[in-house]
């Protein structure tokens, strides 16, 4: 084992919080996971990893503390009976194991929530609408509701030391019930808990204090709070009544866990945000407590960890997706091996599975939310079944995720790559304004496999049938790709347009990212909804093109609200100059103008433009397999055993899907799957009477 660099001692430090003490100043945040009391044993493992990866802390996501703070449809957690003390043990004995502490969040969500579950009615500060725009509004908490709550608050906090938790959380944050206790703006009440400052933080200082004197010596009590009052540009705090009031409260917790107002900040894409971006709102924190602090930063260099504790900016290494991204990150650190990190790339595909309801997913890690249902660990892998040798055709990310799995595994591996660049699809978007992170995806899967000297790769080599034949291979996987379609095919059009744009006036991203790109005005049509068509219009307007963004949405970059960047995106095209026309499909385009039709209504208006840039769909290039497939039922000479096409050649989707395809074939391959059930169902089965 390597020795680690002596300049990252001090993340090793023990640090205590409290009665307890953590191990080291690897700190995961609470943070979603799309599964919570639904899947309880998948979440349980899932933390269990992060703890054997090093991580001297770790947390659940928001714990509902009682059926008034429903979150349904997002599968929160929930500490509501014994039964969920029996859940979450599975995660604290886990964890306990490895040798770290573990931490609940206990979450009450006010006008947050619209209770779509237990049809209880909601509670804030006052009566406000839904914060998510569900048609429900929260009932004014009179003094016996808030009562009420305060011991609801206190009974969970009893729960939870049962549960073996070592860590128990108030949440004072993020627009929820305590949160909106404290705002100013909100909280319009003319009692005690309203009005004065000493007032409006009143029901969080009792609840601090009970959860407290509840716990006793068995857990430290750590606040979640919002330190700046927002409205300022980023990096730019403005410090006011959220300052005083965490002055006034400094002493009472253990620990601090520090967020900041603009959650698209905090939780902020690498197009936008930087490492360590929470700096200058936690610049003065430390300085009015003396309790060990903690905030997150996307932090994935060890450098920058050490220079955040040296200086004085936090005690604690606060992650979510650098722990999802890596769950061994502070091992690798530890056993002097940062240069095998699986860095986060920022993309916050991880985010989706909170905002859209299912198990979170990571571009970096494939096998992350797998840890339970299909066995998969992040650095162990089965060894190889036999001795065959397998051909991977393609180094984008699918083939790299491939050929570097299948090497770990042991076996004798071939990749081929046409071109002479590593990293297909993602080498180019990468390329794109803002998306420099990305190209982790690429990199950290050569530095892998340069160590793999099992791996033989070979560049500028595009292979046609009889050369794969003549390699001998004895298993072949396809991963050549996608490309994007001229045709205008997609969502808007189900069938190619008639008649067909011009060809010398149409473009693809392809054409873009290749550095082929159109003189003068411009049309972006974004049939697809996620990132692609925005930056493909930050591109041209770089260039020097007039550029209008057209999307049959009814918002841009309408897939990104899921990533938490959509409003982001689209103030970066307003700010460049991108003219935006939404709710309009592409009817016709003849080089001189396009016709765009409403999607509501038989209206339609002219855009005049030279050139046409099409974001809709893409075909797998796959025909290879298809020639492949035949030979082998054929018995042609040197036909391999199997083939399989993976990824973007079986069906494009993101990059998180590509790398999980390569990573599944490698895991898969000379091991016995059930087809009809490939992975574990987590489930709660009820004994018969």
């Amino acid at each position: 084992m390597t020795i680690r660099d002596p300049r990252y001692d001090i993340l090793f430090e023990p640090v205590k919080i409290g009665p307890v003490t953590a191990k080291n100043r690897f700190y995961q945040v609470p943070h979603c996971t799309g599964m919570g009391w639904v899947r309880p044993r998948m979440v349980a493992e899932m933390r269990a990893t992060k703890a054997e990866g090093g991580w001297g802390v770790v947390c659940t996501e928001y714990c509902s503390i009682h059926p008034s703070s429903d979150d349904i449809p997002t599968p929160s957690h929930s500490l509501w009976d014994k039964g969920d003390i029996k859940a979450h043990r599975l995660m604290t004995d886990k964890c306990h194991e490895h040798g770290a502490l573990a931490g609940v969040e206990l979450w009450v969500g006010g006008s947050r929530v619209s209770n779509l579950l237990s049809r209880e009615v909601p509670m804030d500060v006052v009566s406000m609408p839904n914060w998510i725009g569900d048609p429900y509004q929260s009932r004014a908490m009179d003094k016996s509701d808030i009562k009420q709550m305060r011991r609801w608050h206190r009974d969970a906090a009893l729960r939870a030391v049962e549960a073996g938790f070592d860590i128990v959380y108030v949440s004072a944050t993020h627009h929820y019930l305590l949160s909106n206790f404290l705002d100013p703006q909100l909280n319009t009440r003319t009692d005690e808990y309203g009005g004065s400052q000493e007032n409006r933080m009143r029901i969080v200082r009792e609840i601090i204090e009970e959860t407290k004197e509840a716990v006793g010596d068995s857990c430290a009590v750590a606040v979640r709070y919002t330190v700046d009052d927002g409205g300022g540009p980023d990096g730019m705090p403005v410090h006011g009544d959220r300052m005083e009031i965490f002055e006034a409260l400094a002493e009472l917790p253990d620990l601090w866990d520090i967020n900041i107002w603009d959650y698209s900040l905090e939780m902020g894409t690498s197009r936008f945000t930087r490492e360590g971006a929470l700096e200058d709102y936690m610049a003065t924190v430390k300085s009015k407590t003396t309790k060990p602090v903690v905030t997150v930063g996307r932090f994935t260099s060890p450098d920058t960890m050490t220079s955040q504790v040296k200086r004085g900016i936090v005690d604690f290494i606060g992650a979510a997706r650098p722990s999802i991204a890596d769950p061994f990150l502070p091992k690798k650190i530890e056993e002097g091996r940062p240069e095998d990190i699986r860095e986060c790339i920022g993309c916050n595909i991880c985010y989706t599975g909170d905002s859209k309801h299912y198990p979170l997913r990571c571009t970096q890690n494939p096998t992350m939310g797998e840890e339970w249902r299909r066995g998969w660990h992040p650095e162990q892998i089965e060894p190889k079944g036999s001795n065959d040798r397998v051909l991977v055709v393609g180094a984008g990310p699918t083939g790299l995720e491939a050929a570097r799995a299948l090497g770990q595994r042991g076996y004798e591996v071939m990749l081929a790559e046409a071109t002479r660049d590593l990293g297909g699809r993602v080498t180019a978007e990468s390329q794109l304004p803002g998306l420099a992170e990305w190209a982790r995806v690429r990199d950290y899967r050569v530095g892998q496999l340069d160590k793999l000297h099992n791996v033989d790769i070979y560049r500028e080599s595009e292979l046609g049938l009889e050369d794969i034949l003549a390699t001998g291979a004895d298993h072949v996987a396809i991963a050549t790709g996608a490309k994007w379609r001229r045709d205008g095919y997609g969502h808007y059009h189900t069938r190619p347009m008639d008649p067909l744009p011009p060809a010398g006036k149409t473009f693809t991203p392809d054409d873009i990212m290749e550095g082929i790109l159109p003189d003068g005005p411009t049309i972006v049509f974004d049939d697809d909804g996620f990132y692609l068509a925005s930056l493909v219009a930050e591109k041209l307007r770089e260039h020097g093109n007039e550029v209008v963004y057209v999307t049959p949405y009814a918002r841009v970059s309408n897939w990104s609200e899921h990533t938490d960047e959509q409003p982001r995106v689209h103030k970066r095209l307003a700010d460049i100059g991108v003219k935006i026309i939404l709710n309009k499909g592409l009817d016709s385009f003849d080089g001189q103008a396009a016709v765009l039709g409403c999607t509501y209504t038989e209206e339609q208006q002219t855009v005049k433009a030279d050139n046409l840039v099409l974001i809709t769909c893409r075909t797998p290039q796959d025909d290879l397999y298809f020639q492949l497939q035949a030979a082998i039922e054929a018995g042609a000479e040197g036909a391999p055993k199997s083939v399989k096409r993976i990824g973007d050649a079986e069906a494009p989707a993101i990059i998180a899907a590509a790398i999980y395809a390569g990573h599944k074939y490698a895991r898969e391959l000379d091991c016995e799957i059930d087809r009809d059930n490939p992975a574990k169902y987590d489930r709660v089965f009820f004994e018969e009477s």
